[in-house]
């Protein structure tokens, strides 16, 4: 098999020792990358009930099969562990560089245990590894320790996954960056780097990776760079990024404002794609080896602001949850907050959504002026968002408690302060309303890492006959749209589908923008693409078993960590109608129909719909009844 080097670092930062281990093909076709490796590891060697801060949890940088191959869209890191956050299974991937060099170094993936007796980094190249210090490292940001790090090392090419003094602090949504510019964002995973003393992984690969036809793989990329990026969704991308998900979501009455009291921002003419390309925007970048280059990057050069474009620049989740879900509409501001997140490393969904919580707190009276240390946290005051930021980074006075999430904040607040919290299994909501594509609303609920808007497409890539969803997913099965604001059995059948490509896609170390429903390239041209790197006939369905299987796995990792049926909810805020806007009135998802939808997905997936726990005869069928050992 090619493409891979068939090599798993394994690192205890307690003792200061490695040891590789060595799989064959059939591991590979197995598990194929990402939560796969991941999972496998975790079940192998990690008590499910453990404190996820604690050294017995288990930290997994993960490539996959097809990672490091000159190809589209195929860049991703995916980290994985049990998450502060949810206290469940965690996981997260981010784009750049860092996951082709992991596989140029010689390895596929690296699984990490134990806690470093003091800060430290792992330096690892071609395949040798070394425990070097990090106390001088310790506490900086992360621009001056990249730097730091490469000037150490003697080499500009060195690629740095690291930690910021956000996640050292231990802050339950803290993240981990690499080259600076790319996030795994969500689920904590950075605060677990720091419990573990890891400031950082170094990482440089001089070796080539062995691919079965190179020739066809540049030939998809070619295809990609000129025929693909005609297509509306990837010229989209390319031009605005993700924010022009501002004004079509506005325009939808569905923009996420006042934390999800209101569904339209009277201000978005300030924080649309349009305005950001125009004013403070930048010529955007790309990952490694993909013609797309969706990442935004802005710079500001203000006398009392400045905004370093190092540090790249917002997302739509990002303008939502610094911006408009805070009714804050200066994008030099938002800009400065997503540049402090990015730097100190705390992920900006959860950081805008619990001083969104806070702020609706504050409002009502649960939280005094002295209790926010002075701060004024009222919904659009752009003067308190900074400074809080910068709170919960160092956990400080009020920012020790939102440090902590919404979930963990509101319990310690009391007086019905929960009422205004939006989370799934401990997880803030992203900037996507289910009552407008109930789809996510299936997603946030059901997904193993707490509520995500990444876990399938979303509903109107399938609401009509001419829909792109409906035009490209065929041999997914897919043949007739669906209404976004249907919650019945055929959104179920669709959102099982999508979760289980969608978890493909993100084994794979894929991006979601280069790969269709969400990008240019078409499913038969993914399996190319699989075949060429691997050499293996490696089909669709083998591919999409390998996802169901991790999702049942997931999931069984999450009742034994002490989740049950009653945590695939919904926040109760989506059963309420809108209350400004075009839907005013309407929109609220019915209780009813929606938990029996999720009863159907559990009969669907073969999990015991009274427990939601897969069936041991599905274990067999996936060939995953280890586990049950």
């Amino acid at each position: 098999m090619q493409g891979i080097n068939g090599k798993i670092l394994k690192v205890d930062l307690s003792n200061k020792k490695h040891s590789v281990d060595t799989h064959g093909e059939n591991f590979y076709r197995k598990y194929i990358g990402g939560r796969g490796f991941a999972l496998y590891y975790m079940f192998q060697d990690m008590d499910p009930e453990v404190y996820p801060l604690s050294p017995d949890n288990m930290l997994v940088f993960s490539t996959s099969i097809i990672v490091g191959a000159p190809g589209p869209a195929i860049p991703r890191l995916i980290v994985c562990s049990k998450s502060p956050l949810t206290g469940g299974f965690g996981e997260s991937e981010a784009g750049g560089f860092w996951a082709p060099e992991l596989k140029k170094a010689g390895f596929d993936a690296v699984v990490i245990t134990g806690k470093a007796d003091e800060p430290m980094y792992l330096w690892i190249k071609d395949g040798k590894v070394e425990f070097k210090k990090a106390n001088n490292l310790w506490g900086k940001e992360t621009g001056e320790v990249q730097d730091l790090i490469r000037e150490q090392l003697g080499d500009d090419k060195v690629r740095v996954a690291q930690i910021g003094p956000g996640s050292e602090n231990l802050v339950r949504y803290g993240n981990i960056t690499n080259d600076l510019g790319h996030f795994n964002g969500r689920n904590g995973l950075g605060a677990v780097m720091g419990s573990k003393n890891l400031k950082a992984i170094a990482v440089r690969g001089t070796k080539s990776l062995e691919i079965a036809d190179k020739k066809r793989v540049q030939e998809i990329n070619r295809w990609t760079a000129r025929e693909g990026m005609k297509i509306p969704v990837a010229k989209n991308l390319h031009e605005i990024g993700t924010l022009a998900s501002v004004r079509s979501n506005y325009e939808t009455g569905a923009l996420p404002t006042r934390n999800w009291n209101k569904g339209q921002f009277t201000e978005v003419e300030e924080i649309d794609g349009e305005t950001w390309k125009n004013t403070i925007g930048k010529e955007g970048k790309g990952c490694y080896a993909c013609p797309i280059r969706c990442k935004r990057v802005v710079e500001v050069n203000e006398n009392s602001l400045v905004v370093d474009p190092k540090y790249g620049g917002p997302e739509y989740e990002t303008v939502g949850s610094l911006g408009s879900i805070l009714e804050i509409s200066s994008r030099e501001i938002i800009a400065k907050a997503n540049e402090m997140c990015n730097k100190y490393t705390i992920d900006t969904i959860s950081t805008g959504m619990t001083i969104a919580f806070a702020m609706e707190c504050f409002e009502n009276g649960l939280l005094s002026q002295d209790e926010c240390d002075g701060l004024e946290l009222n919904f659009g005051n752009q003067d308190a968002l900074l400074p809080l930021i910068d709170k919960i980074v160092n956990r400080d006075g009020i920012g020790d408690l939102l440090a902590e999430g919404s979930l963990r904040a509101a319990k310690k607040i009391g007086k019905g302060s929960s009422k205004y919290v939006h989370q799934v299994k401990g997880q803030e909501v992203a900037m996507h309303d289910p009552r407008v594509k109930t789809g996510v609303g299936l997603q946030y609920a059901l997904a193993d890492y707490g509520a995500d808007h990444m876990k399938a497409a979303h509903d109107p890539f399938y609401a009509n006959q001419t829909s792109y969803g409906i035009k490209t997913t065929k041999p997914l099965g897919i043949y007739e749209p669906v209404d976004p604001f249907s919650v019945g059995s055929e959104k179920v059948r669709l959102f099982m589908i999508l979760d289980i490509y969608w978890t493909m896609i993100d084994m794979l170390g894929a991006c979601c923008f280069g790969f269709v429903p969400r990008g240019p390239v078409p499913l038969n041209m993914l399996i190319d693409l699989v075949q060429a790197v691997t050499g293996l006939d490696i089909s669709l369905k083998e591919l999409m078993d390998a996802a169901e299987r991790s999702i049942d796995m997931a999931k069984i990792f999450n009742l034994e960590a002490g989740f049950s049926k009653k945590d695939d909810v919904l926040p109760e805020r989506f059963f309420e109608n809108f209350s400004d806007g075009p839907l005013k009135g309407k929109g609220a998802i019915d209780r009813e129909a929606f938990q029996s939808a999720l009863e159907l997905r559990y009969e669907m997936m073969g999990w015991n719909p009274e427990t939601s726990r897969p069936k041991k005869s599905k274990l067999i069928k996936m060939g995953i009844e280890w586990i049950l050992d």
